[in-house]
């Protein structure tokens, strides 16, 4: 593990970033505490709308117990 203050990440954010981006483990410490951590970016995959298909029915139809808690007997 890898730790520097603030004062020295300032200084040496580049070599830092190097180190996490091989996968060690970098914290950035204020005050002699840990405060963050300095880790790689991973690349998010796009997200498409409409990707996820279910069957609509389901949610139209009512099940008579929960409507009679709602509403009664007489949904």
């Amino acid at each position: 593990m890898n730790q520097a203050n603030m004062h020295e990440a300032k200084s040496k954010l580049s070599q830092l970033a190097d180190l996490a981006h091989a996968g060690e483990v970098v914290v950035i410490a204020k005050a002699g505490k840990p405060y963050v951590d300095l880790v790689p970016h991973k690349e998010r995959k796009s997200r498409t709308p409409g990707g996820f298909t279910i069957e609509m029915e389901k949610f139209d139809s009512v099940d008579s117990d929960i409507a009679a808690d709602f509403y009664g007997d007489n949904p």
